[in-house]
């Protein structure tokens, strides 16, 4: 069996780390156990069989407080489908599921990176996240 993508390129289209001032750095080395990380992707079609594929993890507080620091990490990937890919389900499954499992590992690194050099040390990432769930749970 030949493979249904090829990924042509990965980089970090944007990245973000936003704490106003020292009085919310403090507050939230205090309270960051309570931010969450969010996940989202989208994606774009380009020529000849390419697609960008943006996997954006954002790692913030949903709580109603002034203080508060702000992450997200945009990761694009750039893959080119494999000829035979003709089903719109297929194709989901690929930018939905397959690509983000191929590159979280060394996302989820970059992302802790980000974190750990934004004054948070400790942060780890407790689950590890199972696209294929994700995307089972959203169609079916």
């Amino acid at each position: 069996m030949t493979e249904k993508f090829k990924i042509l390129a990965n980089y970090i289209k944007d990245v973000s780390s936003e704490t106003k001032d020292i009085e919310t750095f403090l507050f939230v080395k205090d309270n960051i156990s309570k931010y969450q990380l969010f996940i989202d992707i989208t994606s774009k079609a380009l020529k000849n069989k390419l697609i960008e594929v943006n996997t954006i993890l954002k790692f913030e507080d949903k709580e109603p407080n002034e203080k508060k620091s702000y992450y997200e990490i945009v990761y694009s990937t750039v893959i080119r489908i494999n000829e035979n890919i003709k089903e719109k389900k297929e194709l989901e499954r690929i930018i939905l599921c397959d690509v983000p499992t191929k590159i979280y590992p060394e996302l989820e690194k970059t992302f802790l990176n980000l974190l750990h050099s934004s004054g948070h040390q400790g942060i780890k990432l407790e689950k590890k996240v199972d696209f294929n769930k994700l995307y089972n749970e959203k169609f079916n």
